[in-house]
């Protein structure tokens, strides 16, 4: 052993250039910095904020996209168990990261300690950390309710008890006012630059704080529809008589926003569709996005939205793709443009007696434009190639012939015949379009973006300027104010075609909740709103409700994800002939209907975190 130990020495010292052992001990590593010297590098100080930013927590991002499916938005045509499951679990969507909220305590108190820093760049970083961590605790409050509210590094003294470290849940409301101070207090320590769209700015300090006081108010105010969805001490539930001053607060931020002139409506496509979809596509000199996580290939950070959903007639990757479907119960309720609401024109009474279509996509037309903005529908242009989407023909004697398999070929009358399109729908055939529909928000049409070796860099926008119009429009129409509710639901209105506005009058509960569904679908907005209005319960109420006839109908329950397959005419010498039909679909796979319980507008507080701080209580109805 200790021979083993001289060689070690002497190769070491070979090693070391022949120093003694003092200089040995002392050689600087070359790989690990010291917590001082990454804080006197405004260069290592803007990694570490990156890394923190890189941790913002998110429901719904492109990697798990498949929560879009837990709804009534989508059908996910490769995991079935939303689909499957009646009730929402009590833990689904909880928060509860102290781990985060320590770190960003520790880098708001080592930037403001920091020497070598200049004053302008510790400011900025400070801001930055405040902005990060209120927005993490306005990610807790509204999932858990009130939490304890920390806002400096707490450390143990290992004295063998931990008491002290104990901290109890803050009132709802009161974590909701600290948030909005908070976005108000830095909002003008931050830089007023629109075009920085991965940092906190100006702008995405007031968009932050009319988001939360907006969440505030509709929690105060439709709280009282759910009377036993609160706890006496105020740590869950927020009382009504709150809801005028935050509806207030959210109204003079959003429009602080608007009258700043820092953002605008994206509309540089002249086809209105297209227009829309780019929101999502275009990072030059995007006016509307205010806020995104990026993704950028030379930095090794991309993401597979379009690997996993590009249409499987055009698929890059082989038999991947198709997996998100958009669902009939979403694309029905885009509004017609005369103002109007109504489900799809495919059948005139009975299921059978169909209305026929030249082509697939005329069923779509004289539609909002959002429409087709959002959903890749049957017959529409993807990546320069047309989407074959139908699920069989129907012959002459009106019986129906189709196949198993994509594209599939079968005579009929000896004649070799197409009876299936290339992208389904097959009924269980995972990437098949069985909901009868692509996405087309978020897909990459870039060559390359849907192959495992390249993926897509397509952002993830997560605060853009059409929701603050939306968010001061739903203010003022709570503060009594439908003129000027009206006058911003307009602007975004006017972007998707639909040219006659609303009046003050037509401004009510239902026009809010169908505009924000239809401009804000698959942005992570449709659980936080249901959750807010306190409708949840009443639309995902489990019952087997049939696909609704009132489509811009707030309260309409939705509980099952229905689909709409096309189906070409084939009866060469008959009238229709070539023409399509559709027909609304029922999966077998819907083997269930969503149920939102009272105590799901609360994630469940795990018993390790109680067993751990008997001063937290449990959240109601669990």
């Amino acid at each position: 052993m200790k021979k083993y130990a001289i060689t070690l020495v002497m190769a070491l010292s070979l090693i070391t250039g022949c120093k003694d052992d003092t200089d040995f001990l002392n050689v600087k590593s070359t790989n690990i910095l010291l917590i001082d010297e990454v804080y006197s590098d405004p260069r290592l100080v803007l990694s570490a904020a990156t890394e923190l930013y890189n941790r913002i927590p998110e429901l719904v991002e492109p990697a798990n996209f498949g929560i879009y499916a837990s709804f009534d938005e989508a059908f996910a045509s490769g995991d079935y168990a939303r689909h499957q499951n009646r009730e929402y679990s009590y833990d689904d969507w909880n928060l509860w990261d102290y781990a985060y909220i320590r770190e960003i305590n520790l880098f708001i108190e080592r930037v403001e300690a920091a020497k070598a820093l200049t004053p302008a760049d510790k400011v900025r970083f400070a801001a930055e950390g405040r902005f990060l961590r209120a927005n993490a605790y306005f990610e807790m409050v509204k999932r858990m309710g009130g939490v304890p509210l920390i806002t400096e590094s707490l450390s143990y003294d290992y004295s063998g008890n931990a008491a002290y470290l104990r901290k109890p849940r803050a009132k709802e409301s009161e974590i909701y006012d600290y948030v909005i101070s908070e976005f108000e207090a830095i909002k003008s320590i931050l830089p007023k630059t629109p075009n920085e769209k991965s940092r906190a700015t100006y702008g995405l300090a007031l968009a932050s704080k009319a988001r939360a006081a907006l969440y505030a108010g509709s929690i105060a105010k439709y709280g009282a529809n759910t009377p036993s969805v609160s706890l006496p001490n105020g740590e869950v539930g927020i009382p009504a008589s709150k809801a005028t001053g935050y509806y207030q607060i959210a109204l003079a931020a959003a429009q602080e926003l608007i009258n700043s002139g820092q953002y605008s409506l994206y509309q540089k496509a002249p086809d209105l569709s297209t227009n829309f979809a780019n929101i999502f596509l275009d990072k030059a000199n995007n006016p509307e996005v205010i806020f995104v996580e990026d993704y950028k290939l030379a930095s090794g950070k991309v993401h597979s939205f379009a690997l996993d959903n590009q249409p499987r007639a055009i698929t890059e990757e082989g038999e991947r793709g198709g997996r998100l479907n958009p669902s009939l119960n979403l694309v029905q309720s885009f509004e017609k443009l005369d103002n109007t609401f109504a489900p799809l024109a495919i059948n005139t009474g009975s299921a059978n007696n169909y209305v026929y279509y030249d082509k697939p996509e005329d069923l779509f037309a004289n539609r909002d434009a959002r429409l087709q903005g959002t959903v890749l529908v049957p017959g529409a242009i993807f990546k320069n190639r047309p989407i074959d989407i139908f699920a069989g023909l129907i012959l002459g004697n009106n019986t129906i012939l189709s196949g198993d398999q994509l594209g599939q070929l079968k005579p009929v009358n000896g004649v070799s015949v197409q009876v299936v399109g290339l992208s389904g729908p097959i009924e269980g055939y995972d990437g098949s379009a069985q909901g009868g529909f692509y996405m087309r928000k978020y897909n990459d049409p870039v060559t390359g973006s849907g192959q495992i070796g390249t993926q897509s860099e397509v952002w993830n926008v997560r605060y853009r300027y059409a929701e603050v119009l939306l968010n001061a429009a739903e203010a003022a129409f709570e503060l009594g104010q439908n003129a000027v509710a009206a006058s911003y639901m307009k602007l975004v209105r006017d972007r998707a075609g639909l040219t006659t506005p609303l009046t003050a009058s037509e401004i009510t509960f239902d026009r809010i909740v169908h505009e924000r569904k239809v401009e804000l679908a698959y942005e992570n907005h449709e659980l936080w709103d249901m959750k807010r209005w306190r409708i949840a319960h009443v639309v995902w109420d489990g019952s087997n409700s049939d696909l609704t006839t009132q489509p811009g109908k707030a309260t309409e329950p939705s509980t099952r994800v229905y689909s709409l397959w096309p189906y070409k005419i084939y009866d060469p010498g008959g009238p229709n002939h070539n023409k399509w039909v559709f027909r609304k679909v029922l999966s077998g796979r819907v083997t269930q209907s969503h149920i939102f319980r009272l105590g799901n507008y609360y994630s469940r507080i795990g018993d390790a975190i109680i067993n751990n701080n008997p001063l937290i209580v449990r959240n109601p109805n669990q």
